[in-house]
């Protein structure tokens, strides 16, 4: 089974023990790590990239002390090693121009207010990681149960 990784990044303790108690279901094969600022996550996937190691997803927070979620993530962007790391923005004080800017400058795959609801955010996750392990030519086989079923045949149609 490959290293596959899935970090959060917020500035709130109490953000993170919410997202590693929703992800639960998915620690059986993923790795969920929690970085406390993008600093912290640029880190991890230095760590992760230099054992070849799979960044699958980012779950950051927007308004964070230092940078924000925006500059992070358009940093990742604009990063070749992690091309196919799908990004989800998770705020409950960004503006209407702050999900503008999120989708325009980061590539931003999908926003999410907070509070979440856990099965949305499951939905949404499970979509994330089926783009990523496509488009990153995992042998997706071994992760069905963590996939979403629709958005795997959907893409899996398109390749023929």
């Amino acid at each position: 089974m490959p290293d596959l990784n899935i970090l959060c990044i917020d500035d709130q303790r109490a953000v993170l023990a919410s997202l590693r108690r929703d992800l639960a279901d998915l620690m059986e094969t993923f790795e969920v790590i929690d970085c406390e600022s993008a600093a912290e996550a640029a880190e991890v996937m230095e760590e992760i990239d230099a054992r070849g190691g799979h960044v699958v997803l980012l779950i950051c927070d927007h308004v964070m002390p230092e940078k924000n979620g925006v500059d992070f993530l358009t940093e990742v962007k604009h990063d070749s090693r992690f091309r196919h790391t799908r990004k989800l923005l998770l705020t409950g004080l960004a503006t209407h121009e702050d999900t503008i800017e999120a989708i325009n400058k980061a590539d931003v795959d999908h926003y999410m207010d907070k509070p979440w609801d856990q099965e949305q955010l499951l939905a949404v996750v499970r979509t994330l990681i089926t783009g990523y392990v496509l488009r990153a030519g995992l042998e997706y086989q071994p992760l069905m149960k963590y996939l979403d079923q629709e958005a795997l045949w959907a893409e899996l149609r398109n390749r023929t």
